[in-house]
């Protein structure tokens, strides 16, 4: 499957004013979870791990597409935006996988990153807090860095066993 507009990954700068670094590696963890998911199949996207195992690396784009409408959307925004996929099930990205729904689930994907994005650059500072003054969005930026860094490493596992690549 060849995502919209192709995965394109920007290095992040060496120098660089703390917000930008973590904006910059933020994009870049983004453009990973895009570049392990280039050219595979939609078939190939719902492929699971290992039994008893759920991941797919479009369950991890669904996966992401949730925890950034959580933290920037809900949290940092308080704003009413409900879950795109089942709220009964706390694992239904990973666990509803179609892939007759694979270019709906990049396009959700996307989308949730550009409301980030958007709720991200409005914000005054590293140090805005949520509606209930507990946590920042540097400390949000940061936790989405984890995040993806964690979940880019199971996506190559994924990507490796699918069909070999390595890298990136």
């Amino acid at each position: 499957m060849t995502t919209e507009r192709g995965p394109v990954r920007v290095a992040v700068p060496f120098i660089a004013d703390e917000r930008k670094m973590l904006a910059s590696w933020l994009d870049l963890h983004r453009d990973t979870l895009l570049v392990k998911c280039e050219g595979l199949s939609p078939e190939q996207l719902v492929t699971r791990s290992v039994r008893p195992s759920e991941l797919s690396l479009l369950g991890l784009v669904r996966h992401m597409a949730e925890v950034e409408r959580n933290w920037f959307q809900r949290v940092l925004r308080g704003a009413e935006a409900p879950p795109h996929y089942r709220e009964d099930d706390p694992d239904a990205d990973f666990r509803g996988t179609d892939p007759l729904r694979a270019t709906e689930d990049f396009s959700i994907f996307r989308s949730e990153c550009d409301d980030s994005r958007a709720v991200e650059a409005s914000a005054t500072s590293l140090d805005d807090v949520d509606r209930g003054g507990g946590i920042s969005l540097r400390w949000i930026m940061v936790h989405m860095i984890e995040e993806y860094a964690r979940h880019n490493g199971h996506a190559d596992l994924l990507r490796e066993r699918i069909d070999g690549a390595r890298g990136v």
